[in-house]
């Protein structure tokens, strides 16, 4: 980055203005956030003076005016600017007129995103002084009340080094609040899955409170721990929490495992003694009492409630006793309870805390979609008969099933919670992520329903996960000039700048990000961009339409255990999770409302119709467009870079490269999927030896894949003990040419046969939905959503269409905002001038849920759509919701 010559002008100052006896100015974070400002000056090597008040400040180029709402400069320097400070918390302005900038807000945080605002253009300007004059007036405010980051303890010899690091905390805290998230939450106990995990061995802060403290009256001890150890960990963690604070961060820890003892698990390294069933739940409750008094800096707690938390179900008297510890604690304290499971008689526990009580459930199931909330569960989330053998699980896995995967019946209008969807990282745990258009509609989606935000798990969540972890193994890269020296979190910097700037205002002014990418790429910025974008959708829309297991730790697309095309008795990694006989085709969507399922497809369109669900050929198509575009982006980079053997563009440049191929390789198997799907139903031949060149093309894809991560990403990148969460890319092409050997040696036997088979009528029908039309071929229709839900009155729909001659049929799909119930489809009444009609009816809308509603469009040739369906960015939600 190139410093301007004119800071080193002695006569060029900024003159910071910033009155530490005003009692709001005077917190303790604002005054951090100054300092960081002035910092960043300091390091630009430009002439900085600090005052009190406009009259002791010298005459300076530019003038940064720190202040609290009710100051009349404020008021002034608003009026001037014909600006208004917006009255939401954490909500800011920057006023500007002759070279003053006025800095206000509401509270302290909005007033320390205003400072770190200033903050980050001048680190990234290549003219400080030029880049502060040139600064227009603008408020902005957060479309989320929460925008938080997990990050996850869950390996003992991958997470100590940088646990222990003060620095590492410093520079990584200091990042999150700079790009706008306003919480922290460090979880510990959540790499383990207590009701599924057979042997443990790795249970270092699993059950967390004897790891860092002694309670009073009770003699609970870690046995293999020494107690300098377990006092370093109590003094690291509020190190911690303190630093979170000092900086404005709302400080949540998560206590996700609850069980002391694992009798099952022989090989655990960590052993509990003095702990027993008759003390457990009010030695948990002391602890809080010991936590929180102890404390100070924590704001909330997270509890994982259901069995996987390690206590059996239901547990309603284990948990009010738990959570009583949270009832003297002297201030507000947020018990946020991940949501799976969770029954009403659950909530009555946490409320009778009189604390504030959260209920965080998964966005898209363990995994990453587009920016929507699936619009319908699998079927396999719905209830379940009873299955003695899951006595432990008799809630989350049986009645209250549904819960498990998404917001479920949680989003009435009268709860008395608040809701934070949690997004798992289950789709895309190491690469590169990046895509301005899918943060930004994750940042209207999040308040979904009256919601109240988000919390990420970052990139490497579950890394070393269930004893899979090393010395050293944190590190994925084996190039040692891409390795990240312990500071993994700044391969990602775009995406947390991403992510916390566009949840917190969806429609954030592109120069936020952009300002990063032009000083660290230069000239390739824009392609940089534009590639990594249009990577980072491939993954979120393969899991939407291809989801073998909604559980993170079997299903990974982005190092894929493959699932074949043709059936064969080799055991599936999927067993649990996909149909027999374990095939591609037989997969389910995570969206089964959008996205067919390849065999579903192949059984409608023999028969002659099809749905407006999104084909598995729409979704190859998409694949391709999205490879296609982010390739001739990405070799524009390259030509523009003027360092591409730097670090950080090869990071990026890699990492882009194999996201075009997994692009490449799930197209090709959708395609091949599906003509296999229709060989076996016609016996076309032809459709089989089609089945087979795309194989063939998707293992060549895949193999070209493994040639680019070869000699850059170690050969055991672990997420866990199982294989299909561990390993390297060229470790899953064996089950590839496997899948190609069978469809190879089933295409042989076919040509060798003297008899025609096929079920030509069969065939016809299908081919007449194998090419869809482009949207410019489609009719086109307008339909205004209604503003507002009236409870028991009937809800008239209507859609206009153009050449409503063409349209055979609409139907409308609704359903109220519960992932619990099927939709309600009902064809549309002709009328009139094109006008398609329907009615919801006043006995449904008497509901205490919102309204979920799609139109299903069929022409008279045939072709059936969504609308109004999913935009070219996937960053739309492709329904529409009519709140109460």
């Amino acid at each position: 980055m190139s410093n301007d010559i004119s800071n080193h002008d002695p006569v060029t100052k900024i003159a910071v203005i910033h009155d530490h006896q005003d009692p709001f100015t005077s917190h303790a974070s604002i005054i951090w956030a100054v300092n960081h400002l002035t910092a960043a000056l300091e390091n630009r090597h430009v002439s900085t003076v600090l005052a009190n008040t406009s009259d002791d400040a010298p005459e300076a180029a530019v003038k940064i005016v720190i202040s609290g709402s009710d100051s009349s400069l404020v008021h002034s320097a608003l009026k001037a600017a014909n600006l208004s400070l917006p009255a939401e918390a954490e909500s800011f302005a920057i006023a500007v007129s002759g070279g003053v900038l006025v800095v206000s807000a509401m509270d302290a945080r909005g007033l320390i995103y205003a400072i770190l605002e200033l903050t980050d253009r001048i680190q990234h300007s290549s003219h400080v002084i030029e880049e502060l004059l040139s600064i227009e007036s603008f408020a902005d405010k957060p479309a989320n009340a929460i925008r938080s980051i997990t990050r996850l303890f869950s390996c003992e010899p991958e997470d100590k080094p940088w646990f222990y690091d003060k620095s590492f905390w410093d520079e990584y805290l200091t990042e999150l609040i700079t790009q706008r998230f306003n919480r922290f939450s460090l979880a510990l106990g959540m790499g383990y899955d207590y009701g599924h995990d057979p042997d443990v061995h790795d249970n270092y802060l699993c059950f967390s409170y004897p790891f860092l403290f002694d309670v009073p009256g009770y003699d609970i001890k870690v046995k293999e721990l020494p107690d300098e150890e377990r006092q370093r960990n109590w003094d690291m963690l509020r190190y911690i929490g303190d630093e979170a604070k000092r900086r404005g961060l709302h400080f949540q820890l998560g206590l996700w495992n609850h069980s002391y003892i694992f009798t099952d698990s022989p090989n655990q390294n960590y052993t509990i003694e003095g702990i027993t069933p008759d003390n457990h739940a009010e030695y948990c409750r002391e602890a809080i009492r010991v936590l929180l008094k102890d404390f100070p800096a924590i704001d909330g707690l997270t509890f994982r409630v259901h069995y996987e938390g390690g206590i059996p179900e239901p547990a309603y008297e284990f948990w009010r006793v738990v959570m009583e510890g949270t009832k003297d604690a002297g201030r507000r304290i947020e018990i946020d309870m991940h949501a799976k499971g969770v029954n009403d008689e659950l909530l009555k526990v946490a409320l009778s805390t009189e604390q504030p009580v959260y209920l965080s459930p998964k966005y898209w199931a363990e995994h990453m979609g587009p920016s929507y909330h699936q619009a319908a569960i699998r079927d396999a989330e719905f209830f379940q008969p009873l299955n003695h053998t899951m006595s432990m699980s008799s809630i989350t896995q049986q009645s209250r099933r549904f819960t498990r995967y998404g917001y479920a019946d949680y989003l009435q209008e009268d709860r008395q919670v608040g809701i934070l969807f949690r997004l798992w990282p289950g789709t895309q745990k190491l690469l590169l992520w990046g895509d301005p258009a899918i943060a930004a509609g994750y940042g209207r989606y999040s308040s979904f329903s009256g919601s109240q935000g988000i919390e990420l798990c970052e990139p490497l969540t579950f890394k070393g996960r269930k004893g899979s972890g090393r010395e050293g193994g944190r590190e994925p890269y084996l190039d040692p000039e891409l390795q990240l020296q312990g500071r993994d979190w700044l391969k990602y910097k775009y995406t947390y700048r991403l992510w916390g700037r566009l949840l917190y205002n969806p429609d954030a002014n592109p120069t936020s990000w952009q300002r990063y990418l032009n000083s660290e790429f230069g000239e390739a910025a824009s392609s940089y961009e534009q590639a990594l974008a249009h990577a980072s959708r491939i993954l979120p829309l393969v899991t939407a339409a291809h989801l073998p297991s909604a559980a993170n730790v079997i299903y990974w697309p982005e190092m894929y255990t493959n699932l074949p095309i043709v059936a064969s008795e080799a055991s599936s990694y999927y067993d649990f999770d996909t149909p027999k006989p374990g095939t591609f085709g037989t997969a389910s969507p995570l969206d089964t409302a959008l996205f067919y399922r390849v065999d579903e497809f192949a059984d409608d369109i023999i028969q002659g119709f099809r749905k407006g669900k999104y084909s598995p050929l729409e979704t190859a198509g998409r694949l391709e467009q999205l490879t296609d575009t982010a390739e001739k982006h990405l070799s524009q980079a390259i030509r523009e870079s003027q360092e591409p053997e730097a670090p950080s563009f090869r990071r990026f440049a890699i990492d882009v490269a194999m996201l075009i191929d997994l692009g490449r390789f799930f197209a090709n198997k959708f395609r091949a999927s599906l003509a296999y799907a229709l060989y076996e139903r016609t016996h076309d031949s032809t459709q089989l030896e089609q089945a087979l060149e795309l194989t063939r093309s998707a293992t060549l894809t895949w193999k070209h894949l493994v040639s680019i991560s070869k000699d850059i990403y170690n050969s055991d990148i672990t997420f866990g003990f199982t294989p299909h969460v561990r390993g390297h890319w060229s470790d899953r092409l064996q089950a590839m040419e496997d899948d190609l050997t069978l469809m190879e040696s089933k295409a042989s036997v076919v040509r060798g046969l003297a008899v025609n088979t096929e079920d030509s009528d069969k065939m016809k029908a299908a081919s007449l939905f194998l090419h869809t039309k482009n949207e410019a071929e489609r009719i086109t229709v307008n339909h205004q959503s209604p503003d507002k839900l009236r409870k028991g009155e009937a809800l008239k729909l209507q859609l206009a269409a153009s050449h409503a001659s063409t349209v055979y049929m609409i139907n409308l799909h609704y359903r109220h905002a519960n992932q619990g119930e099927h939709y309600v489809i009902v064809e549309m009444a002709r009328q009139a001038d094109g006008l398609f009609s329907a009615n919801v009816p006043a006995a449904y809308t008497d509901s205490p849920y919102d309204l979920i509603y799609f139109f299903e469009i069929h022409d008279r040739e045939g072709d059936v759509r969504m609308h109004p369906g999913l935009n070219a960015e996937l960053s739309n939600q492709p329904y529409y919701l009519v709140s109460l």
